[in-house]
């Protein structure tokens, strides 16, 4: 039995990896491999988490943003109007297409007369002006502007209701199973819905595809018109360590926030839908960050395209494939467990040329107390190419042999 030392990556603790094969026979191939990361100190007592807060709220979710673990969930998904928060994906399409190239922010946009018009929580831009899509994302963002909303969504789809289907592809590809989008605005509307996961998951697309935007969200304050409007986020000036994302209000709603903080590396997503008050909203999501950081803890323990190990190929002009991760491993767990993870990689034994770079060709699964937190597929980090006529027919007699005695 051999033991390989893996590259170290982002982890802060001891994790072994037990490596085995997967076959249909009865031999089962062991090799150890052992991390070496900084060793933490080992708990001298069980941690105890306590139960999670009960809010005054209609649904609650929790979320580590790295892992997209749900640390507390209560009506996650329930179809709720989320009001404003609909904004949240408005913006995330502009900043889409801007990433694209489609749009820049210094477009300027013709304000229609539908856009004036449009009521509740304003911009304050006038009909048959022009105004940048940056200014735009601003008034969105920090103000709320439904007339903002109307105005960016006009400009990249030709009218709201084309947008609207944007927004909705845009959902179905997040995973957003209890979604459904008819305005920019989350103006009330019978088949206009959400769901605190649902928003939750969008917080995390936010965070992660666009950081060059995001920052926009932390902004407590935005002229426009000579106008200035705070941000209707309240942590924003409570709390330093939060930085986003979006409040939302209409009677049949309620007070909603979407919120986000990071502290010590580590980043939290909250979700609130329907609290009583503005106040409330942002008390209730406190309790939720607070609870989040005080008892949980997130680490990258393996990286994307880092080699994990090696994997035997059979008919290949190589007769080895490096494995690794297509993403970066991420987990949470409560305090104090983190040196208790084990992780247990398993490679497929007859594995067969030609190799394409991506295929997958095994797992790692993490472990804590045999109970499995996360399976995540191992794949070839580079192609390995069909060998000539004798490796294929030399191989093919090795693997012969190798299927008979194992």
């Amino acid at each position: 039995m051999s033991v390989r030392q893996t590259r170290d990556t982002d982890s802060v603790l001891p994790i072994p990896i037990f490596e085995r094969a997967m076959t249909t026979t009865t031999f089962v191939h062991r090799l150890f491999l052992l991390v070496l990361l900084t060793v933490a100190p080992v708990a001298l007592a069980q941690p105890i988490i306590p139960s999670a807060p009960q809010l005054a709220a209609k649904s609650y979710v929790l979320m580590d943003a790295a892992s997209g673990k749900v640390l507390v969930e209560n009506a996650g998904d329930e179809r709720l109007p989320p009001a404003s928060l609909t904004k949240l994906m408005t913006a995330y399409i502009a900043t889409l297409e801007i990433q694209k190239g489609k749009i820049a922010e210094s477009d300027m946009v013709t304000v229609s007369e539908k856009a004036w018009r449009t009521g509740g929580s304003r911009m304050f831009i006038q009909v048959n002006t022009q105004v940048s899509v940056d200014d735009l994302l601003h008034g969105i963002i920090i103000q709320s502007g439904n007339d903002a909303s109307v105005a960016m969504a006009e400009y990249i789809a030709g009218s709201e209701e084309a947008f609207a289907d944007l927004m909705n592809a845009a959902a179905q590809r997040l995973g957003m199973t209890n979604t459904n989008f008819v305005n920019s605005t989350g103006l009330p509307h019978p088949e206009h819905y959400s769901s605190a996961s649902d928003m939750a998951k969008l917080a995390r697309a936010i965070i992660y595809e666009d950081p060059a935007h995001y920052g926009i969200y932390a902004q407590k304050e935005f002229l426009w018109n000579n106008i200035k409007q705070p941000n209707r986020n309240l942590l924003l000036w409570r709390d330093k360590t939060v930085d986003g994302l979006k409040t939302g209000h209409t009677e049949e709603a309620g007070f909603c926030l979407v919120a986000s903080a990071v502290r010590d590396g580590m980043r939290l997503i909250s979700v609130v839908f329907g609290t009583d008050s503005e106040q409330a909203r942002a008390a209730e999501t406190q309790k939720l960050l607070t609870y989040g950081f005080r008892f949980f803890e997130t680490r990258t323990f393996y990286q994307q395209g880092v080699e994990l190990a090696k994997s035997r190929v059979w008919k290949g002009q190589q007769d080895q494939v490096s494995a690794g991760l297509a993403k970066d491993l991420t987990l949470t767990v409560p305090r104090g467990q983190l040196d208790k993870l084990q992780a247990g990689m398993t490679l497929n034994p007859e594995l067969t040329a030609p190799i394409q770079q991506g295929d997958v060709i095994g797992k790692v699964e993490v472990s804590l107390n045999d109970q499995v937190l996360q399976s995540t597929d191992l794949i070839a980090l580079h192609a390995v190419e069909e060998g000539g006529l004798f490796r294929r027919f030399w191989d093919s007699i090795r693997l012969f042999f190798f299927n008979i005695f194992n």
